[in-house]
């Protein structure tokens, strides 16, 4: 029987306008980086979870002014708290997904195809995704993603502006065909969602595209980037990001 978690979710404060929030129960497959992003007129909130618990009141105090928050895919470890905001933003290509959401949504190791299982199993995790419960009402077997209807989607021509701080949209498919990223320009920085971070990159799941995935790779090599933020491990600096990029190319293109 799993134990009751004390809290949900922990955060850690970047700099003076990023926080990452994390879901530290959470199979480090699934722990989703959640970053909220402090803006003059408004807020930017980059994924949102699992959604075993709710991100909304455990963000509250965070939550002044307008929040726009935007999921960089459709995987149910980056939308569970998505219908909890008023302002929702996907790309075009996945936000009609949400909608009437039917996802794979597996919380148990046995869930997963059997050649997974071996390397899903870590100490504290030998049956079930998470080490202990959000709450003492939670059920593995009526957990979901709830349907949300996005209220904005977005491609290469649209941008998130916080009034002092503004994101082009990037469209980085392969890991999913909608899978988008977030880029300042003035600062270099990058949130990536699972398009690049410093892990394993899935690229054979349902509806990847190895193909697709390369020419992201291409196109993300020659950016002039100083920060990447992740959707999941730590955030890195450009020569950690070529050096993963061209680990890549090496073992797809």
């Amino acid at each position: 029987m799993l134990r009751i978690a004390d809290r949900w979710f922990e955060r850690r404060r970047i700099s003076d306008e990023i926080t990452l929030i994390t879901e530290p129960h959470v199979h480090p497959f699934l722990r989703c980086n959640i970053w909220h992003v402090r803006g003059r007129d408004s807020d930017l909130l980059v994924d949102t979870g699992l959604g075993c618990a709710s991100l909304m009141d455990a963000m509250a105090d965070l939550i002044d002014k307008p929040l726009v928050a935007v999921a960089t895919h459709i995987h149910y470890d980056h939308v569970g708290g998505l219908h909890e905001f008023d302002e929702r933003v996907m790309h075009e290509i996945e936000a009609h997904r949400m909608v009437d959401y039917d996802e794979f949504t597996w919380l148990r190791i046995a869930d997963f195809p059997r050649a997974w299982h071996s390397a899903l199993v870590q100490p504290g995790f030998d049956d079930y995704l998470i080490d202990a419960l959000p709450s003492a009402d939670f059920s593995f077997e009526n957990y979901t993603i709830q349907s949300t209807s996005p209220t904005r989607a977005v491609d290469e021509t649209d941008t998130i502006d916080l009034g002092n701080r503004h994101f082009e949209i990037l469209h980085l498919p392969g890991h999913s065909p909608g899978s988008l990223g977030l880029w300042e320009q003035a600062s270099g920085t990058l949130f990536s969602g699972d398009a690049i971070y410093d892990g394993q990159l899935l690229d054979e799941l349902e509806d990847s595209s190895i193909s697709d995935y390369v020419a992201t790779m291409k196109r993300l090599r020659e950016l002039p980037v100083s920060i990447v933020h992740g959707g999941h491990e730590p955030s890195f600096g450009r020569s950690r990001m070529i050096e993963i990029i061209d680990e890549y190319l090496g073992w797809r293109a």
